[in-house]
C-alpha cells in the first residue's frame, strides 16, 4: 500500500510539472505575438510633401534621413512658394504633407477643410537682404535699397516673403521699387546669383545656403515680420502613417536640429 501510495504521489508531481510548463510555454508565446504584430506595422510607402521653396535643404536632408531609418518608404519633395502650393493642393494635386513658409497660407486649406488635424508650428525665419559677393550698388542698409538705380528684386506678396517684404517696408519707411517680384525665395535668389540684380530680401537660411555665392546684410527691421512654418496632414492623403510619420520627425529632435543647423529659429 506504501508503494501504491508513494507512486501515485510520483505521478501526480510528475502531470502538475506537465501542465506548469504547458502554461509557461502559453505565456512565452504572447512576445511572438506582439513581434509579429509590430513587424506588420513597419511603415512603407510613398509619402509626398509640398514644402515652401525655404525648406529645400532641411527637408531634403530630412527625407534622406527617413528613408535610412524606415527601409521601404520614400519620401517625394515638391518646392515651391506657399501660395503656388496651396493652389495646387486645392485643385486637387496629390499631396500628403504641406509645410507652409506663413500661418496665412496654412489657414487657406483648414478653412476649406482639407487638412487632416491641425497645423503644428515647426521653425520660424527672418529676411534678410542678400547682394553679390561683390555688392556692386554699395548696400548697407534697408534704406539702400530704394536708392535711385539700384535693382532689387522682392518675392510677390502674395507669397510669405513677399508679405514680410511688405511689412519691413513700413516698418522702415521704406517705398521699394522692385524690378521683379518672384513667386518664390529661390527665384529671388537666383536673380542675385546670376548678376540680374544688385539686392534681394529672402530669409536669411536662403543666405546661409548659397555660400560663398551671395553676400548677407541684416538690418533691423527685419524683425519686424517673423514668419512662422507651420505644417500638417493634407486631408485626402492616401497613406496618413506616413504622412504622420514625417511630421513627427521634422516636429521632433532631429528635426529641430537640422533646421536649426539650416539657420531657422524655433516655433
Amino acid at each position: 500500500m506504501r508503494n501504491l501510495r508513494g507512486k501515485s504521489r510520483t505521478m501526480a508531481a510528475v502531470v502538475a510539472l506537465g501542465l506548469a510548463g504547458a502554461l509557461s510555454a502559453c505565456g512565452s508565446a504572447a512576445p511572438a505575438g506582439n513581434s509579429a504584430s509590430a513587424a506588420t506595422s513597419q511603415l512603407s510607402g510613398t509619402v509626398t510633401v509640398f514644402a515652401a521653396a525655404s525648406l529645400k535643404a532641411p527637408f531634403t536632408q530630412l527625407a534622406a534621413d527617413f528613408e535610412t531609418r524606415n527601409p521601404g518608404t520614400k519620401v517625394t519633395l515638391s518646392f515651391a512658394g506657399s501660395s503656388d502650393l496651396v493652389t495646387q493642393i486645392t485643385q486637387g494635386a496629390p499631396a500628403d504633407v504641406f509645410a507652409s513658409a506663413d500661418t496665412k497660407n496654412m489657414a487657406k486649406l483648414a478653412d476649406a477643410k482639407l487638412l487632416d488635424g491641425t497645423a503644428r508650428n515647426f521653425a520660424t525665419n527672418v529676411l534678410e537682404i542678400a547682394v553679390p559677393p561683390s555688392n556692386p550698388a554699395s548696400i548697407s542698409t534697408f534704406a539702400d535699397l530704394a536708392k535711385p538705380g539700384v535693382k532689387v528684386v522682392v518675392c510677390a506678396s502674395q507669397v510669405p516673403c513677399g508679405a514680410a517684404a511688405d511689412t519691413v517696408e513700413k516698418a522702415a519707411g521704406v517705398t521699394l521699387s522692385p524690378v521683379s517680384e518672384e513667386s518664390s525665395v529661390t527665384d529671388v535668389l537666383g536673380k542675385i546669383t546670376s548678376g540680374e540684380a544688385d539686392a534681394g530680401l529672402v530669409y536669411v537660411t536662403d543666405v546661409n545656403g548659397a555660400g560663398s555665392k551671395v553676400k548677407g546684410i541684416p538690418f533691423d527691421q527685419s524683425g519686424e515680420a517673423v514668419n512662422t512654418y507651420p505644417i500638417a496632414t493634407v486631408g485626402s492623403s492616401r497613406n496618413k502613417e506616413l504622412a504622420d510619420a514625417f511630421i513627427a520627425m521634422v516636429t521632433g529632435a532631429e528635426g529641430r536640429k537640422t533646421l536649426s543647423e539650416a539657420g531657422f529659429g524655433a516655433p
